[in-house]
């Protein structure tokens, strides 16, 4: 495939991505996640996918009611929640492989979970984060840093292993990097002005703009 042949592809990928279509490369992985007693690769720490989507919460999902979807393990907390993943996947996974979605934005797979405050949907799709800060620092500017998420995801972390991934960018800096105190910083100032993308205490869930 050519240099040329790639750019478009990601570009295409990214514009499905942002427009909430499906995007098949989040199905590759990699995934995040976590073991709990004897379960392995079990997605959002166990909570329900769904659950963000009908409660509005984070909910953990049981091991009674447990399935295997491409390749990883995901709990629920009832039976009509896992029918529902099982119907439509691709609209109840979480973006980025369950990675932090502000360490995709710098190109760095880690991080993750989806518990409470460290969620968001945002136009029908759901990210996680691996901290209340990280999700602040990422809604510092919500719309840019999706578009760079996206594109690092699809040009190179979908499908590639990340532990040689986080490596690479630990080392190797993305263009537009700034450390925590900056971010935190910028965030602060965005408060006390009543700019952040999403105020505190407003709702997890973001609808797509009219």
């Amino acid at each position: 495939m050519s240099r040329i042949q790639r750019r478009q592809i990601v570009a295409l990928a990214v514009g499905a991505a942002l427009t909430g279509l499906a995007h098949p490369a989040d199905a590759l992985g990699p995934f995040r996640t976590s073991t709990d007693g004897g379960t392995e690769r079990l997605m959002l720490e166990g909570h329900d996918a769904v659950a963000y989507f009908t409660r509005s919460n984070a909910v953990k999902g049981s091991p009674a009611i447990q399935i295997e979807h491409a390749g990883v393990n995901w709990r629920f907390a009832n039976e009509d929640n896992k029918a529902a993943f099982l119907a439509a996947p691709d609209k109840y996974m979480p973006q980025f492989g369950g990675y932090c979605s502000n360490g995709i934005n710098y190109a760095i797979p880690g991080g993750g979970g989806g518990g409470p405050d460290t969620w968001r949907i945002y136009r029908g799709k759901l990210y996680v984060f691996g901290g209340h800060k990280a999700r602040d620092h990422f809604e510092v500017d919500t719309e840019l840093n999706l578009q760079r998420a996206h594109q690092y995801w699809f040009s190179e972390i979908a499908g590639a292993n990340p532990s040689n991934q986080r490596m690479k960018r630990m080392i190797f800096r993305v263009p537009h990097y700034k450390t925590d105190a900056a971010l935190q910083s910028e965030w602060d100032a965005r408060l006390a002005a009543g700019t952040l993308p999403v105020m505190p205490g407003k709702p997890q869930v973001v609808p797509a703009a009219p």
